[in-house]
């Protein structure tokens, strides 16, 4: 088998995670989340991540954030790069104000503080805050949490970005302006994992997509073949719900 030559920046082998849970739907207790899941993330690539709500796909996220750890497999990261999950308010302080908020998560990030302070007055007119980037977070809506996770993560030049929805997240005039900057990143030397329910966003972002049923990879490739057989999977789910 001929390898790929492109650098891995991130590898997860047989990994699966598990949680204790009261419902006795799942298996003696245990939510099966992941099973098994084995895939590389290479230099520059954009790797979509679809499939319908609960599937693992914020979970599979979150492990390679090194949020959660799995219950079993391994997860291998390229020595010395950086990873930014963007989800709505995650990692958010929210007595703190938008300014102090995008200043933790740049240091976070890898940022020294004399290039976070830097950051700060363009995430603040990226973000289109205005006054409200001077005011604590708790008083934002999900909009603006977004709009401030998004930012920072995009300015303070992450290596690997790990996208949770956001683009679909926030007025339209601020999604379009955010896709049109997601597109000027990935053209260059960006590094990116994008979950979405948007097929035209994964189709126009992404240069692979896999597809998580049921805690597998159930497809994984070129990402209008594979968005073809999610949509294919769907209609037949609701051909057999009607019956």
């Amino acid at each position: 088998m001929i390898k790929d030559k492109r650098n891995v920046m991130l590898e997860l082998e047989d990994v699966s995670i598990s949680f204790q849970t009261s419902k006795g739907t799942f298996d003696h207790g245990v939510h099966h989340v992941l099973k098994s899941v084995s895939f590389s993330l290479y230099e520059n690539e954009t790797l979509g991540i679809i499939g319908r709500n609960g599937v693992g796909k914020t979970t599979m996220l979150r492990i390679m954030a090194g949020i959660l750890a799995p219950t079993s497999g391994r997860v291998k990261k390229y020595p010395g790069k950086s990873a930014s999950l963007l989800t709505i308010g995650l990692g958010h302080k929210p007595d703190l104000s938008g300014r102090d908020n995008a200043m933790l998560s740049a240091m976070l990030q890898g940022a020294s503080k004399r290039k976070a302070l830097a950051y700060l007055e363009e995430i603040k007119a990226f973000s289109e805050l205005g006054d409200s980037f001077e005011e604590p977070v708790k008083t934002y809506s999900a909009g603006m949490k977004s709009r401030l996770g998004f930012t920072t993560a995009l300015l303070t030049h992450v290596d690997i970005l790990l996208v949770d929805e956001i683009l679909s997240v926030g007025d339209a005039e601020f999604k379009v302006k955010a896709e049109q900057a997601m597109k000027e990143r990935i053209c260059g030397d960006q590094t990116v994992v994008f979950v979405s329910h948007s097929d035209k966003q994964v189709s126009e972002l992404c240069d692979r997509v896999l597809w998580v049923e049921e805690g597998y990879i159930a497809a994984e490739g070129d990402p209008e073949e594979v968005l073809e057989r999610y949509r294919e999977s769907i209609k037949n789910k609701a051909r057999v719900a009607l019956k």
